[in-house]
């Protein structure tokens, strides 16, 4: 086992040294940059710091100095040693990747303290000197021979990666009409201007006029040019907007303070709603830090326990969404707690159902595979080791689940547990709708409504063309609504 011994203040001479050899990475930078709060741009912003000297300057004033305390705390004097203080000088800067050797030398020893005083010297891979000072310490007394302890292993992760890529690029066409519904609270008009604010939308508030100002008021927020709608209550905002959405003034719908179930059943209603011929469904959009993808996980918040009829048009609606995002080809993994057809778990026929109805083309412009347990799906390591052979296992864009209470857990568990962020949006009726959930935090708020701006869009551009796949009849609203 490797270990860590020291010298003793008896056991060391003037001329002892001991050397410590380390790469700079932009990992180092980021992990100071978790440790201390220190987010200065000229340190961890790329783009403000245009030259690497920035990231040099931290170079000097962490990295340099923690090396010099690593060599004096596990080499020279080692375990044991108390520290008193350090001088250094910054002679040459250190760039990214410049591999660097501390070198420490005793030049002095007082037996009546103990005291040691050393020459610190780091050199880069060229032979210069970089930094050059004293450390001043007090040796260890007692001989100390321990067990190198083993270092956690730290994963960088940064949130929000994948929704902020998803706002360059919907930020990157006109904006998209759109009816937000009765928002008389700060947080929903605020999300509604802050949409507006990224270029994402162009808000219709409708709602009781005095209440959205006197929201405005709350948020400290102007409603110069906006267009402002006036009804009674919430209920007729649902009907207004829904009815704007009919005329071809919106292009989107966004949920404000009334319940989902309201706005809904003023979208499902038959003759004035905005029933299309398919069934509708909830998509979250998780941003997920330790994927390298945005994962599309449906439907987890409005059918309740959907037949095989509602899955057919629950993957086609999400996967017109992944095309919306880019992906031309999505992969979808219909879930299950097995990876086999099993005739007492109804999920899993399902699942292989599913997959035959893309076989025959009754599910467009997507891979589908299942009966996949979740872990085949996301991670091509649980693939190989259980000999789990697909082209969507460990790839899958949009994850398919058996019923909403898994949907649900799902979302909630990625949320809590891996510091995913969801984003939400309603598929299936003319126009996207975007359901505010009560947990959204803003940059959620924001990447719900890109979704939306994005599938508007693509409807804008498709309006001419057919349909790629005609589902079915739209029956009754199934299911709640978070």
């Amino acid at each position: 086992m490797d270990t860590i011994e020291n010298r003793t203040f008896d056991e060391l001479r003037v001329g002892d040294s001991a050397s410590l050899t380390r790469t700079l990475t932009r990992k180092d930078i980021a992990l100071f940059a978790v440790m201390s709060g220190d987010v200065n741009p000229a340190h961890v912003d790329d783009e403000y710091a245009r030259s690497d000297m920035f990231h040099k300057v931290i170079a000097h004033g962490m990295w340099s100095g923690a090396l010099v305390s690593t060599v004096l705390g596990t080499l020279l004097p080692g375990p044991g040693t108390i520290y008193l203080g350090q001088s250094l000088r910054f002679l040459k800067p250190i760039g990214l990747g410049d591999s660097v050797t501390v070198t420490l030398t005793v030049t002095r020893l007082e037996p009546d303290k103990r005291r040691v005083a050393l020459d610190c010297a780091v050199t880069n891979q060229d032979g210069q000197r970089v930094v050059a000072g004293t450390a001043d310490v007090i040796a260890p007394a007692e001989k100390v021979a321990r067990p190198r302890v083993a270092l956690p292993e730290v994963s960088l992760r940064a949130p929000g990666t994948h929704y902020r890529a998803l706002l360059a690029a919907a930020g990157a066409a006109p904006r998209v009409t759109t009816a937000v519904v009765h928002p008389v609270d700060a947080a929903s008009l605020r999300g509604a201007l802050d949409a507006a604010a990224h270029g994402l939308v162009e808000p219709v508030l409708v709602g009781p006029v005095a209440r959205i100002r006197q929201a405005a008021a709350a948020a400290g927020a102007g409603l110069d040019g906006v267009r402002l709608v006036d009804v009674p209550h919430s209920q007729a905002a649902a009907e207004a907007a829904v009815a704007l959405a009919r005329a071809g003034e919106v292009q989107a719908l966004m949920q404000g303070a009334l319940s989902s179930r309201e706005l809904l059943r003023a979208v499902l209603e038959r003759e004035r709603g905005l029933r299309t011929g398919r069934r509708i469904s909830h998509v979250y959009a998780a941003d997920v830090p330790a994927c390298p993808r945005p994962l599309l996980i449906t439907d987890a918040a409005i059918n309740i326990r959907p037949t095989l009829e509602h899955k057919r048009d629950i993957v086609q609606n999400a996967v017109d969404l992944a095309q919306a995002l880019g992906i031309a080809a999505p992969r979808v993994a219909i879930l299950s707690a097995l990876e086999t057809v099993y005739a007492k778990l109804p999920s899993t026929i399902e699942a292989a159902a599913l997959c035959k109805m893309a076989e025959r083309g009754q599910i467009g412009g997507a891979l589908v595979d299942g009966p996949m347990a979740f872990d085949l799906a996301v991670a091509d390591e649980a693939a190989a080791g259980r000999g789990f052979t697909s082209p969507v296992a460990g790839r899958a864009d949009i994850l398919v689940v058996p019923d909403l209470e898994a949907g649900d857990m799902l979302a909630r568990q990625l949320a809590y547990l891996a510091d995913a962020q969801v984003a939400g949006i309603v598929l299936g009726a003319r126009v996207p709708i975007v359901l505010a959930g009560r947990g959204d935090g803003p940059l959620a708020r924001l990447a719900s409504c890109a979704l939306a701006a994005l599938l508007a869009r693509r409807a804008l551009v498709a309006a001419a063309a057919p349909s790629v796949a005609q589902g079915t009849e739209q029956g009754p609203a199934q299911g709640t609504v978070q």
